[in-house]
C-alpha cells in the first residue's frame, strides 16, 4: 500500500505553529487500543517524520491523541486548574491507500480538525 499519515498543528490563539506538542498514535481494533508511536511537533508544527509511513500503513481505525494541555502550559498560556482542553483525541478511519492528513487548529478554549491534503 502507498498510504501514509501526517499532521500539522497550528496555535490559532498565538498565530503560529504549535512547536513541542506531543502526539500519540493508536490503532483501534474492536475494543483494543494499541499504542504505535509517540512524536513531537517541530518548529513548523509538523512531525519530523510521517506519523504512519508507507511501509507501516494499514487500512483501519486510528486515533491521534494531542497533548494540548502540556503544550499550552509550556507556551505561556495562563494556567487554569483543570485546563479546559488537556488531551484531545481524534479518532478516524483510513479506508484507502492514500495520503491522510489530520491537522489540528488549537486555542486554549477550542479546536477543529478536518481531512487535509
Amino acid at each position: 500500500m502507498t498510504g501514509y499519515l501526517t499532521t500539522h498543528v497550528l496555535d490559532t490563539a498565538r498565530g503560529c505553529p504549535a512547536e513541542g506538542l506531543k502526539i500519540d498514535l493508536y490503532k483501534i481494533e474492536g475494543e483494543t487500543r494499541t499504542h504505535l508511536k509517540t512524536l513531537t511537533t517541530n518548529d513548523d508544527g509538523r512531525t519530523d517524520e510521517q506519523i504512519l509511513p508507507t511501509e507501516a500503513f494499514e487500512k483501519g481505525v486510528y486515533e491521534l491523541v494531542f497533548h494540548a494541555g502540556s503544550y499550552l502550559d509550556a507556551s505561556g498560556t495562563p494556567p487554569e486548574e483543570p485546563r479546559f482542553l488537556d488531551v484531545i483525541p481524534i479518532r478516524f478511519g483510513m479506508s484507502e491507500a492514500s495520503h491522510y492528513h489530520v491537522p489540528l487548529l488549537l486555542s486554549p478554549f477550542g479546536y477543529s480538525t478536518y481531512r487535509g491534503s
